[in-house]
């Protein structure tokens, strides 16, 4: 069994050896860089103690606070916040085959060493090829492996809570996806809204080119290669390009297309 101590520092003994535990993700709450922002409903301690009366007439001095038990309920969608989407979410079918959901993904690919490529010199809108890939990762002087995990650094992270944020950022095309997956990757991340460029832009060329090849080519290229990936992620700027490890684990959602996760960046300190 993994033995874990921690400190104030956020530094961890974790398998016999020292990390630093960066937090990835988005705190989930209402915001404006969502279309659809989640909706939270706070019960307090006093509406707790006033549910143990209603239920089972136990009066609230009778408990050890004179107070409840505090809750919340949450309306949101499973995409948002920071969040893994899994295949289904592009198509019922990948490569051939019923397309996983995110309840049959595998725990092996949600945990691998973390290469940060730094895209946020990249204008927005701008659609990011295997050669800027290519070029980024010669620039790391890095190969990429099986099981290496692909996280793109857009600036978009600086922007959110604002509307600006899904609006911002450059995204993958169909090529670019297709070349991580041919080497291995099976997981992928941004900070920004979406792996694919910003939405009104795919919106605003379609309405001027009407090309199909323009809409959302990060996403359907799932259709080919079964992938993942995420989205709204925080704080890639204090990650290591190199040397992490990042820890991303879906909730369980039954035959679900996504959902939220808690990203984490392990950090190895001397």
């Amino acid at each position: 069994m993994a033995s874990i101590a921690g400190d104030e520092s956020g530094v961890v003994e974790l398998l016999g050896r020292r990390v630093r535990l960066l937090d990835l993700s988005r705190t989930v709450g209402p915001t404006p860089g969502e279309p659809d922002p989640p909706r939270l409903r706070y019960t307090s301690h006093e509406e707790g103690a006033e549910l143990w009366r209603h239920l089972f007439g136990i009066p609230p001095e009778a408990l050890p606070s004179g107070l409840g038990l505090a809750g919340e309920k949450a309306k949101l969608s499973t995409h948002a916040g920071t969040h893994m989407d899994a295949p289904w979410h592009y198509a019922p079918v990948s490569e051939g085959e019923p397309a996983h959901k995110i309840d049959e993904t595998p725990l092996s690919l949600c945990v691998g060493p973390a290469i940060v490529l730094d895209v946020s010199d990249l204008p927005t809108g701008y659609l990011v090829t295997p050669a800027e890939i290519q070029e980024r990762l010669q620039g790391l002087d890095h190969t990429l492996s099986p099981g290496d995990i692909v996280l793109f650094r857009t600036g978009a992270d600086a922007l959110w809570g604002t509307e600006e944020y899904f609006t911002y950022g450059c995204g993958l095309g169909r090529e670019a996806v297709l070349y991580l997956a041919d080497r291995g990757v099976r997981l992928t991340g941004t900070d920004a809204w979406s792996l694919d460029r910003p939405y009104t832009l795919i919106g605003e060329e379609w309405r001027e080119k009407k090309d199909p090849s323009l809409l959302w080519p990060a996403h359907y290229a799932g259709l080919e290669r079964s992938y993942w990936h995420l989205e709204k992620l925080a704080n890639l700027a204090k990650l290591p390009a190199l040397g992490a490890t990042l820890l991303a684990l879906p909730i369980k959602l039954e035959k679900a297309s996504g959902a939220w996760v808690r990203a984490v960046g392990l950090v190895p300190v001397e």
